[in-house]
Protein backbone atom coordinates (compact mmCIF):
# COMPACT_ATOMS: atom_id res chain seq x y z
CA UNK A 1 0.00 0.00 0.00
CA UNK A 2 1.30 3.18 -1.09
CA UNK A 3 0.96 6.50 0.69
CA UNK A 4 1.91 10.14 0.51
CA UNK A 5 0.62 11.05 4.28
CA UNK A 6 -2.06 9.70 6.68
CA UNK A 7 -4.76 12.15 6.12
CA UNK A 8 -4.46 16.15 8.12
CA UNK A 9 -7.51 15.73 10.15
CA UNK A 10 -5.37 13.29 12.44
CA UNK A 11 -3.73 16.26 13.71
CA UNK A 12 -7.57 17.65 14.74
CA UNK A 13 -7.74 14.14 16.31
CA UNK A 14 -4.58 14.13 17.94
CA UNK A 15 -5.42 17.26 19.60
CA UNK A 16 -9.18 16.34 21.02
CA UNK A 17 -9.17 15.58 24.84
CA UNK A 18 -9.14 11.78 24.09
CA UNK A 19 -6.57 9.04 25.84
CA UNK A 20 -7.47 6.59 23.47
CA UNK A 21 -4.81 5.19 21.43
CA UNK A 22 -4.90 5.16 18.08
CA UNK A 23 -4.86 1.71 15.92
CA UNK A 24 -1.46 0.48 16.03
CA UNK A 25 1.00 1.39 12.86
CA UNK A 26 1.57 -1.54 10.26
CA UNK A 27 4.37 -4.19 10.59
CA UNK A 28 6.11 -2.38 8.49
CA UNK A 29 6.97 1.27 6.78
CA UNK A 30 9.49 2.10 4.33
CA UNK A 31 9.82 6.49 4.61
CA UNK A 32 11.75 6.68 0.88
CA UNK A 33 12.92 9.31 -1.46
CA UNK A 34 13.46 12.43 0.87
CA UNK A 35 16.72 14.02 2.98
CA UNK A 36 17.10 12.74 6.22
CA UNK A 37 18.62 14.67 9.16
CA UNK A 38 19.67 12.12 11.59
CA UNK A 39 20.12 13.96 14.61
CA UNK A 40 24.11 13.51 15.34
CA UNK A 41 24.98 16.93 13.56
CA UNK A 42 26.67 15.44 10.40
CA UNK A 43 26.10 15.66 6.77
CA UNK A 44 22.57 14.95 6.05
CA UNK A 45 21.57 11.89 4.05
CA UNK A 46 19.80 12.82 0.82
CA UNK A 47 17.59 10.49 -1.67
CA UNK A 48 16.96 8.46 1.73
CA UNK A 49 15.30 5.35 2.56
CA UNK A 50 14.34 4.69 6.61
CA UNK A 51 12.64 1.36 7.58
CA UNK A 52 10.42 0.81 10.48
CA UNK A 53 9.40 -2.24 11.46
CA UNK A 54 7.18 -2.28 14.93
CA UNK A 55 7.85 0.94 15.91
CA UNK A 56 11.39 1.10 15.36
CA UNK A 57 14.37 2.19 13.10
CA UNK A 58 15.77 -1.25 11.34
CA UNK A 59 18.01 0.54 8.49
CA UNK A 60 18.70 3.84 7.23
CA UNK A 61 20.54 4.36 4.06
CA UNK A 62 20.03 5.44 0.36
CA UNK A 63 17.06 4.11 -1.21
CA UNK A 64 18.65 2.40 -4.12
CA UNK A 65 20.14 0.58 -1.88
CA UNK A 66 17.33 -0.44 0.37
CA UNK A 67 14.56 -3.20 -0.90
CA UNK A 68 11.52 -2.34 -0.36
CA UNK A 69 9.56 -5.48 2.08
CA UNK A 70 6.49 -7.58 0.69
CA UNK A 71 3.41 -5.54 1.92
CA UNK A 72 5.03 -2.77 3.25
CA UNK A 73 3.10 0.62 3.40
CA UNK A 74 5.56 2.89 1.44
CA UNK A 75 5.45 7.06 2.78
CA UNK A 76 7.13 9.04 -0.11
CA UNK A 77 8.36 11.74 1.06
CA UNK A 78 10.71 13.48 -1.74
CA UNK A 79 11.49 17.06 -1.54
CA UNK A 80 10.96 16.51 2.47
CA UNK A 81 13.26 16.26 5.30
CA UNK A 82 12.87 13.91 7.62
CA UNK A 83 14.35 14.33 11.59
CA UNK A 84 14.20 12.91 15.22
CA UNK A 85 11.91 14.37 16.85
CA UNK A 86 12.39 17.00 19.19
CA UNK A 87 13.28 16.54 22.62
CA UNK A 88 12.94 19.26 25.89
CA UNK A 89 14.98 18.58 28.64
CA UNK A 90 13.06 21.75 30.62
CA UNK A 91 9.50 22.11 30.37
CA UNK A 92 6.47 22.14 32.30
CA UNK A 93 2.75 20.38 32.09
CA UNK A 94 -0.45 21.22 33.90
CA UNK A 95 0.40 24.95 35.07
CA UNK A 96 -1.51 27.02 32.82
CA UNK A 97 -4.40 27.39 30.79
CA UNK A 98 -4.63 30.08 28.26
CA UNK A 99 -3.97 33.67 30.33
CA UNK A 100 -4.55 31.78 33.98
CA UNK A 101 -1.82 29.89 35.99
CA UNK A 102 -2.28 27.91 38.85
CA UNK A 103 -2.54 24.41 40.48
CA UNK A 104 -5.94 23.58 39.71
CA UNK A 105 -4.33 23.05 36.05
CA UNK A 106 -2.94 20.44 36.75
CA UNK A 107 -4.88 17.81 35.49
CA UNK A 108 -5.28 15.14 32.75
CA UNK A 109 -7.18 17.06 30.55
CA UNK A 110 -5.06 19.74 30.85
CA UNK A 111 -1.65 17.75 30.74
CA UNK A 112 -2.97 15.23 28.15
CA UNK A 113 -3.94 18.14 25.47
CA UNK A 114 -0.51 19.92 26.30
CA UNK A 115 1.23 16.84 25.31
CA UNK A 116 -0.53 16.29 21.94
CA UNK A 117 0.27 20.02 21.43
CA UNK A 118 3.98 19.60 22.06
CA UNK A 119 3.38 16.27 19.51
CA UNK A 120 1.63 18.67 17.28
CA UNK A 121 5.01 20.86 16.73
CA UNK A 122 7.61 17.71 16.80
CA UNK A 123 7.86 17.74 20.06
CA UNK A 124 8.29 13.86 20.96
CA UNK A 125 9.58 13.87 24.74
CA UNK A 126 9.10 16.09 27.31
CA UNK A 127 10.68 16.80 30.67
CA UNK A 128 8.53 18.81 33.19
CA UNK A 129 11.48 20.15 35.30
CA UNK A 130 9.10 20.30 38.63
CA UNK A 131 6.10 21.64 39.90
CA UNK A 132 4.42 18.43 39.66
CA UNK A 133 1.62 17.40 41.55
CA UNK A 134 0.84 13.25 42.36
CA UNK A 135 -1.34 12.52 38.89
CA UNK A 136 2.46 13.18 37.15
CA UNK A 137 3.73 9.55 38.23
CA UNK A 138 0.67 8.15 36.76
CA UNK A 139 0.85 9.99 33.36
CA UNK A 140 4.36 9.67 32.99
CA UNK A 141 3.81 5.79 33.41
CA UNK A 142 0.59 6.10 30.30
CA UNK A 143 3.18 8.12 28.53
CA UNK A 144 5.94 6.09 28.60
CA UNK A 145 3.22 2.90 27.71
CA UNK A 146 2.25 4.98 24.30
CA UNK A 147 -1.16 4.90 25.76
CA UNK A 148 -2.23 8.80 24.45
CA UNK A 149 -1.17 10.58 21.38
CA UNK A 150 1.18 12.73 23.09
CA UNK A 151 4.57 13.41 23.81
CA UNK A 152 6.46 11.16 26.14
CA UNK A 153 6.82 12.30 29.54
CA UNK A 154 9.93 12.44 31.84
CA UNK A 155 10.03 14.37 34.88
CA UNK A 156 11.49 15.43 38.38
CA UNK A 157 8.61 15.24 40.51
CA UNK A 158 7.99 18.14 42.70
CA UNK A 159 11.07 19.77 43.06
CA UNK A 160 12.86 21.74 45.62
CA UNK A 161 12.32 25.52 46.31
CA UNK A 162 13.22 27.90 49.19
CA UNK A 163 10.67 28.91 51.98
CA UNK A 164 9.33 32.00 51.27
CA UNK A 165 11.66 31.94 47.57
CA UNK A 166 12.01 30.65 44.45
CA UNK A 167 9.75 29.86 42.62
CA UNK A 168 7.94 32.70 43.77
CA UNK A 169 4.75 31.98 44.95
CA UNK A 170 3.00 35.11 43.06
CA UNK A 171 4.33 33.49 39.89
CA UNK A 172 3.90 29.88 40.12
CA UNK A 173 0.68 30.30 42.87
CA UNK A 174 1.65 26.42 43.60
CA UNK A 175 -0.13 23.70 46.01
CA UNK A 176 1.72 22.74 48.53
CA UNK A 177 1.73 19.23 47.22
CA UNK A 178 3.74 20.67 44.16
CA UNK A 179 6.62 21.46 45.67
CA UNK A 180 9.59 20.97 48.81
CA UNK A 181 10.36 24.10 50.34
CA UNK A 182 13.06 22.83 53.05
CA UNK A 183 14.18 24.78 55.82
CA UNK A 184 17.06 22.48 56.79
CA UNK A 185 19.72 20.13 56.00
CA UNK A 186 17.24 17.52 57.25
CA UNK A 187 14.31 18.38 55.59
CA UNK A 188 16.23 18.61 52.40
CA UNK A 189 17.58 15.41 52.48
CA UNK A 190 14.58 13.73 53.50
CA UNK A 191 12.55 15.82 50.17
CA UNK A 192 15.19 13.76 48.45
CA UNK A 193 14.74 10.91 49.67
CA UNK A 194 10.85 10.71 49.35
CA UNK A 195 11.87 11.94 45.37
CA UNK A 196 13.77 9.12 44.97
CA UNK A 197 10.75 6.85 46.24
CA UNK A 198 8.59 8.41 43.66
CA UNK A 199 11.16 7.20 40.56
CA UNK A 200 11.83 11.03 39.56
CA UNK A 201 14.11 10.84 36.58
CA UNK A 202 15.45 13.87 38.10
CA UNK A 203 15.73 15.66 41.19
CA UNK A 204 15.44 19.93 40.51
CA UNK A 205 16.73 22.63 42.72
CA UNK A 206 15.85 26.38 42.59
CA UNK A 207 19.48 28.66 43.31
CA UNK A 208 18.64 31.75 42.88
CA UNK A 209 17.33 35.55 44.06
CA UNK A 210 15.25 36.41 41.09
CA UNK A 211 17.06 39.89 40.94
CA UNK A 212 17.94 40.38 44.60
CA UNK A 213 13.47 40.20 45.47
CA UNK A 214 13.34 36.78 47.33
CA UNK A 215 15.72 34.68 49.17
CA UNK A 216 18.27 32.37 48.00
CA UNK A 217 18.83 28.52 48.85
CA UNK A 218 21.13 28.30 51.26
CA UNK A 219 24.66 26.22 49.95
CA UNK A 220 24.14 23.81 52.90
CA UNK A 221 20.94 23.01 51.70
CA UNK A 222 21.75 22.69 48.28
CA UNK A 223 24.93 20.53 48.74
CA UNK A 224 23.01 18.25 51.00
CA UNK A 225 20.38 18.03 48.38
CA UNK A 226 23.14 17.07 45.31
CA UNK A 227 24.94 14.78 47.92
CA UNK A 228 21.58 12.98 48.61
CA UNK A 229 20.44 12.60 45.46
CA UNK A 230 23.61 10.87 44.39
CA UNK A 231 23.64 8.64 47.03
CA UNK A 232 19.99 7.75 45.83
CA UNK A 233 21.50 7.78 42.41
CA UNK A 234 19.94 10.31 40.85
CA UNK A 235 20.96 14.19 39.33
CA UNK A 236 20.47 17.08 40.22
CA UNK A 237 19.86 19.99 37.62
CA UNK A 238 19.83 23.76 39.31
CA UNK A 239 17.31 26.81 38.01
CA UNK A 240 20.52 29.70 38.24
CA UNK A 241 20.26 33.31 36.63
CA UNK A 242 23.33 34.45 37.93
CA UNK A 243 27.22 33.11 37.06
CA UNK A 244 27.89 33.44 40.69
CA UNK A 245 25.15 30.80 41.40
CA UNK A 246 26.26 28.67 38.38
CA UNK A 247 29.44 28.56 39.94
CA UNK A 248 28.36 27.50 43.32
CA UNK A 249 26.68 24.43 42.35
CA UNK A 250 28.89 23.66 39.88
CA UNK A 251 31.53 23.43 42.49
CA UNK A 252 29.39 21.96 44.83
CA UNK A 253 28.62 18.98 42.64
CA UNK A 254 25.33 19.54 39.95
CA UNK A 255 24.71 17.79 36.89
CA UNK A 256 22.93 20.02 35.29
CA UNK A 257 22.52 24.03 34.62
CA UNK A 258 18.44 24.12 34.05
CA UNK A 259 18.86 27.77 32.55
CA UNK A 260 21.96 29.82 30.81
CA UNK A 261 24.40 32.44 33.06
CA UNK A 262 22.37 35.87 31.82
CA UNK A 263 23.40 38.34 34.23
CA UNK A 264 27.34 38.66 32.88
CA UNK A 265 30.25 36.83 30.09
CA UNK A 266 30.86 32.99 31.62
CA UNK A 267 35.02 33.54 31.79
CA UNK A 268 37.41 30.80 31.10
CA UNK A 269 37.36 29.36 34.70
CA UNK A 270 34.11 28.31 34.78
CA UNK A 271 34.02 27.07 30.90
CA UNK A 272 37.16 25.03 32.06
CA UNK A 273 34.84 23.43 35.36
CA UNK A 274 31.90 23.07 33.00
CA UNK A 275 33.94 21.07 31.24
CA UNK A 276 36.08 19.13 34.17
CA UNK A 277 32.93 18.26 35.66
CA UNK A 278 31.07 17.22 32.68
CA UNK A 279 27.93 19.46 33.54
CA UNK A 280 25.22 19.88 31.36
CA UNK A 281 24.03 23.26 30.43
CA UNK A 282 20.30 24.03 28.92
CA UNK A 283 20.26 27.88 27.83
CA UNK A 284 16.70 28.55 27.46
CA UNK A 285 16.83 30.94 25.13
CA UNK A 286 12.96 31.66 24.77
CA UNK A 287 12.39 32.11 28.47
CA UNK A 288 13.49 35.50 28.15
CA UNK A 289 12.32 36.26 24.77
CA UNK A 290 9.13 35.50 25.70
CA UNK A 291 8.56 38.18 28.20
CA UNK A 292 8.89 40.76 25.79
CA UNK A 293 8.79 39.15 21.86
CA UNK A 294 4.66 39.57 22.12
CA UNK A 295 4.53 42.96 23.28
CA UNK A 296 7.62 43.99 20.56
CA UNK A 297 6.25 41.92 17.43
CA UNK A 298 2.36 42.19 18.00
CA UNK A 299 2.07 40.75 14.62
CA UNK A 300 3.33 37.92 15.13
CA UNK A 301 -0.18 37.38 16.72
CA UNK A 302 -0.99 35.94 13.18
CA UNK A 303 1.62 33.79 12.84
CA UNK A 304 0.24 30.57 10.88
CA UNK A 305 2.97 28.45 12.99
CA UNK A 306 1.52 30.18 16.47
CA UNK A 307 -2.25 29.39 15.21
CA UNK A 308 -1.98 25.86 16.65
CA UNK A 309 -1.52 26.79 20.34
CA UNK A 310 -2.71 29.92 21.00
CA UNK A 311 -6.24 30.04 22.84
CA UNK A 312 -8.34 32.95 22.64
CA UNK A 313 -7.68 34.93 26.14
CA UNK A 314 -4.05 34.75 25.20
CA UNK A 315 -4.97 36.31 21.63
CA UNK A 316 -7.17 38.73 23.26
CA UNK A 317 -4.14 39.54 25.37
CA UNK A 318 -1.62 40.28 22.73
CA UNK A 319 -3.60 42.11 20.35
CA UNK A 320 -4.41 44.57 23.73
CA UNK A 321 -2.73 47.96 23.06
CA UNK A 322 -2.68 48.48 26.72
CA UNK A 323 -1.10 44.83 27.86
CA UNK A 324 1.53 45.64 25.22
CA UNK A 325 2.46 48.99 26.59
CA UNK A 326 2.72 47.70 30.15
CA UNK A 327 4.69 45.08 29.38
CA UNK A 328 7.09 47.59 27.48
CA UNK A 329 7.20 49.84 30.12
CA UNK A 330 7.84 47.38 32.28
CA UNK A 331 11.27 47.21 33.69
CA UNK A 332 11.04 43.50 33.30
CA UNK A 333 11.60 44.39 29.62
CA UNK A 334 14.84 45.88 29.22
CA UNK A 335 15.63 42.76 31.93
CA UNK A 336 14.70 39.92 29.29
CA UNK A 337 16.32 42.07 26.68
CA UNK A 338 20.18 41.95 28.26
CA UNK A 339 19.77 38.64 29.69
CA UNK A 340 18.48 37.34 26.47
CA UNK A 341 21.74 39.14 24.42
CA UNK A 342 23.78 38.02 27.50
CA UNK A 343 22.12 34.15 27.39
CA UNK A 344 23.47 33.88 23.44
CA UNK A 345 26.89 35.43 23.81
CA UNK A 346 27.45 32.91 26.84
CA UNK A 347 25.81 29.88 24.85
CA UNK A 348 27.98 30.37 21.55
CA UNK A 349 31.15 30.63 24.06
CA UNK A 350 30.38 27.55 26.20
CA UNK A 351 29.50 25.38 22.80
CA UNK A 352 32.09 26.45 21.10
CA UNK A 353 34.41 25.33 24.21
CA UNK A 354 32.79 22.16 24.03
CA UNK A 355 30.31 22.18 27.25
CA UNK A 356 27.75 19.45 26.74
CA UNK A 357 24.93 21.51 25.74
CA UNK A 358 21.23 20.35 25.69
CA UNK A 359 17.70 22.15 24.78
CA UNK A 360 14.89 23.37 26.70
CA UNK A 361 12.47 26.30 26.80
CA UNK A 362 11.26 26.58 29.84
CA UNK A 363 7.92 25.87 28.19
CA UNK A 364 4.58 25.48 29.61
CA UNK A 365 5.68 27.27 33.16
CA UNK A 366 4.31 31.03 32.24
CA UNK A 367 1.45 31.53 29.62
CA UNK A 368 3.68 33.23 26.77
CA UNK A 369 6.09 30.14 27.13
CA UNK A 370 3.99 28.77 24.82
CA UNK A 371 4.26 24.60 24.57
CA UNK A 372 5.28 23.88 21.08
CA UNK A 373 5.91 26.87 19.91
CA UNK A 374 8.42 27.95 22.51
CA UNK A 375 10.93 24.64 20.96
CA UNK A 376 10.59 26.19 17.56
CA UNK A 377 11.50 29.87 18.23
CA UNK A 378 14.35 28.16 20.56
CA UNK A 379 15.76 26.62 17.46
CA UNK A 380 15.92 30.18 15.89
CA UNK A 381 17.45 31.80 18.86
CA UNK A 382 19.97 29.47 18.86
CA UNK A 383 20.39 29.78 14.93
CA UNK A 384 20.67 33.60 15.97
CA UNK A 385 23.25 32.96 18.68
CA UNK A 386 26.04 31.45 15.75
CA UNK A 387 25.18 27.72 15.75
CA UNK A 388 24.44 26.31 12.19
CA UNK A 389 20.67 24.64 12.06
CA UNK A 390 22.20 21.21 11.87
CA UNK A 391 24.22 22.28 15.21
CA UNK A 392 20.92 23.52 16.59
CA UNK A 393 18.79 20.70 15.33
CA UNK A 394 21.37 17.96 16.85
CA UNK A 395 21.44 19.83 20.53
CA UNK A 396 17.06 19.65 20.22
CA UNK A 397 17.51 16.03 19.42
CA UNK A 398 20.60 14.10 20.08
CA UNK A 399 22.31 16.01 22.43
CA UNK A 400 19.34 16.75 24.41
CA UNK A 401 18.32 12.50 24.76
CA UNK A 402 22.16 12.11 25.53
CA UNK A 403 21.46 14.91 28.61
CA UNK A 404 18.24 12.36 29.84
CA UNK A 405 20.88 9.31 29.33
CA UNK A 406 17.95 7.95 26.93
CA UNK A 407 19.66 5.30 24.25
CA UNK A 408 16.68 4.94 22.64
CA UNK A 409 15.96 7.92 20.75
CA UNK A 410 17.03 11.41 19.22
CA UNK A 411 19.09 10.18 16.44
CA UNK A 412 17.66 8.15 13.28
CA UNK A 413 19.61 5.34 13.60
CA UNK A 414 18.71 1.26 13.73
CA UNK A 415 17.68 -0.34 17.06
CA UNK A 416 16.44 3.53 17.95
CA UNK A 417 12.45 4.18 18.44
CA UNK A 418 10.73 5.71 15.20
CA UNK A 419 9.97 9.22 17.09
CA UNK A 420 10.49 11.44 14.21
CA UNK A 421 8.82 14.16 12.08
CA UNK A 422 8.69 15.33 8.91
CA UNK A 423 9.05 19.04 7.11
CA UNK A 424 9.15 20.31 4.00
CA UNK A 425 12.66 21.58 2.23
CA UNK A 426 15.36 21.61 4.13
CA UNK A 427 16.20 23.18 7.88
CA UNK A 428 19.74 21.99 7.45
CA UNK A 429 19.96 25.09 4.91
CA UNK A 430 17.01 27.49 6.53
CA UNK A 431 16.21 26.48 10.00
CA UNK A 432 12.51 27.99 9.14
CA UNK A 433 11.67 25.18 7.65
CA UNK A 434 11.25 23.15 10.92
CA UNK A 435 7.49 25.51 11.05
CA UNK A 436 6.80 23.22 8.05
CA UNK A 437 5.25 20.00 9.61
CA UNK A 438 3.63 17.83 7.56
CA UNK A 439 3.41 14.52 9.65
CA UNK A 440 4.84 13.40 13.01
CA UNK A 441 5.37 9.71 14.39
CA UNK A 442 6.01 8.53 18.06
CA UNK A 443 7.26 4.75 18.17
CA UNK A 444 6.09 4.59 14.31
CA UNK A 445 2.65 5.52 14.47
CA UNK A 446 1.83 9.17 13.09
CA UNK A 447 0.61 11.03 16.00
CA UNK A 448 -0.05 14.21 14.12
CA UNK A 449 -0.13 15.87 10.67
CA UNK A 450 0.35 19.04 8.85
CA UNK A 451 0.55 21.44 11.52
CA UNK A 452 -1.06 23.58 9.26
CA UNK A 453 -3.96 21.88 9.49
CA UNK A 454 -4.56 21.58 13.04
CA UNK A 455 -7.05 24.11 14.77
CA UNK A 456 -6.48 26.78 17.71
CA UNK A 457 -6.06 25.20 21.21
CA UNK A 458 -8.95 25.74 22.80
Amino acid sequence: MRSRFLPAALLALALMPSAHAAPPAPRTQVFRGGTVLDGSGGTPLEEAAVVVRDGRIVSVGLAIHIPVPKGAEVIDFQGRTLLPGLISDHSHVGQSVGTSVGPEHYTRENIERQLRLYAAYGVTTVTALGMNRPLFNELRKEAHADTFSGADLFGAGQGIGVPEGGPPQAMTRSAPDQLFRPATVEEARAAVRTLAKNRVDLVKIWVDSFLGKLPKMQPDIYKAVIDESHKQGLRVAAHIHDLEDARAVVEAGVDILAHGVRDQPVDAAFIQAMKKRGVWYVPTLELDEATVVYADQPLLVGDPVLRPALTPDLRAQFQDDAWRTKTLQDPKAAEARHALSTNQANLKALYDAGVKVGFGTDSGATPLRIPGYAEHRELKLLVGAGLTPVQALALATGSAADLLKLKDRGRIKPGLRADFFIVEGDPAASIVAVDRITGVWRQGRQVAGPLSAAASAP
